[in-house]
């Protein structure tokens, strides 16, 4: 039964062998830098996450060269060109304004400009359209069914 006392401790044990990434910082400012680096950062590897949130190997390794890099006296900028021109812009979740990323930067913009104006044509199309003339048999039916219910829709007698 001595067993027993230890099933506990023998399920919790690989929870106590997960790695846990500390850094540390001699400037409070440094460490803030890395925090905010690490939240804007997107895993190469992961469906839209932060490298941050991952725990991904990959974004581990992230995490060590954005500490390196910020000990090493690199500013944010360089440390995010560094990581776009390793892994490409989907690193940030920022593209830059470039001829290839426009149509997602004004994409939706021209998409709802163009539906507006085709809503606007049509709109105005249907309100300078003319009133369909009737014919004379159809003209003798709609009076005798006017004259039948009224103008109100009620059958009078």
């Amino acid at each position: 039964m001595a067993w027993v006392k230890l099933l506990p401790i023998w399920t919790l044990a690989p929870v106590a062998w997960a790695a846990i990434d500390v850094y540390e910082f001699d400037d409070p400012a440094d460490e803030q830098r890395f925090r905010d680096l690490i939240f804007e950062l997107r895993c190469p590897k992961c469906q839209n996450q932060n490298i941050s949130g991952s725990n991904a190997p990959l974004s581990a390794d992230l995490r060590k060269k954005v500490y390196d890099m910020i000990r090493d006296g690199y500013d944010d900028g360089e440390i995010v060109g560094y990581l776009v021109q390793r892994y490409g812009d989907f690193v940030t979740y920022r593209p830059p304004i470039e001829p290839v990323t426009w149509p997602l930067w004004f994409g939706p913009f021209v998409l709802i400009a163009s539906i507006g104006f085709g809503l606007a044509l049509w709109v105005r199309r249907r309100a300078r359209a003319a009133p369909v003339a009737l014919d004379g048999s159809e003209r003798k039916r709609l009076d005798a069914l006017l004259e039948r219910y009224g103008r109100d829709g009620e059958k009078s007698e």
